[in-house]
């Protein structure tokens, strides 16, 4: 459970650090469609750190396999998803957008893992 707190607020920093480096460094460099690509990117980093952290939350008893996958699959959802969207957005590489819809199924499955963890809690 601490190491996957430890992963959701290192993607937290991470999620937090891109978008500032998109609002400060990549302005100038992007044009506006690479610099919300950059932005999706950060965001749903962010939505799926704390999703980490939730997940992290409820890892015990029955519900800790599920939730343990959630945590999983939300951290393969960040590397294929958001990672392929900053290297996209960096390298205008369209290549790296096959990889992106992989992330977002990942995500997908980590939200079905957490709700499956949900139903397993016990009081």
């Amino acid at each position: 459970m601490r190491a996957w707190f430890a992963v959701a607020a290192l993607n937290g920093f991470i999620a937090v650090a891109a978008g500032a480096f998109a609002a400060h460094a990549l302005q100038s460099r992007l044009d506006t469609h690479g610099l919300q690509v950059f932005e999706t990117g950060a965001r749903y980093q962010m939505y799926h750190a704390l999703a980490i952290g939730l997940a992290a939350f409820v890892m015990r008893e029955q519900a800790t396999a599920p939730a343990q996958i959630a945590a999983a699959l939300f951290l393969v959802g960040i590397v294929l998803f958001s990672g392929s969207l900053y290297l996209l957005a960096l390298t205008g590489t369209r290549a790296l957008a096959i990889v992106t819809p992989f992330g977002g199924v990942a995500f997908l499955l980590g939200w079905l893992s957490l709700a499956w963890a949900g139903l397993r809690l016990t009081r």
